[in-house]
């Protein structure tokens, strides 16, 4: 790590060190936050996924919309660890109790790629407490 010199603009003629450190963008450190909060042992980030395997992942909810595939109702819920986004479907829900915006779960299932966006189907999921709170 360098340190810079800083003379005090006190007047006092002091000199103090301040770490250098690189700037980091308001996003990258609202990720990191993010990935610290939802963080669960065992659990998969979502950048690391694999196709065709079995994950459990963690993170919040971004969005929830609901999409008509061949006459048959999808719920989707967009999820964010910090890392990337994953969408959670359940195919024939109009609506799930608790699953909202804003709320953070965990959910476990097997993953497949739809259109480069990792995605489970039916997952298994719970509903995490904030650490927040």
């Amino acid at each position: 790590m360098t340190t810079q010199r800083r003379v005090d603009s006190g007047g006092t003629g002091r000199i103090s060190r301040v770490a250098a450190r690189p700037a980091r963008s308001g996003s990258e450190r609202q990720d990191d936050d993010l990935q610290q909060a939802t963080g669960r042992p065992g659990a998969t980030p979502i950048v690391d996924l694999v196709d065709r395997s079995q994950a459990t992942v963690c993170g919040a909810v971004r969005s929830v919309t609901l999409r008509p595939r061949a006459n048959v109702p999808a719920l989707v819920a967009e999820i964010d660890d910090g890392s990337q986004r994953l969408n959670l479907i359940w195919l024939g829900r109009r609506r799930i109790g608790g699953i909202v915006p804003g709320i953070r779960l965990s959910a476990h299932g097997r993953v497949t790629f739809s259109h480069g966006i990792p995605t489970i189907f039916n997952p298994a999921y719970e509903i995490r407490p904030d650490r927040g709170r």
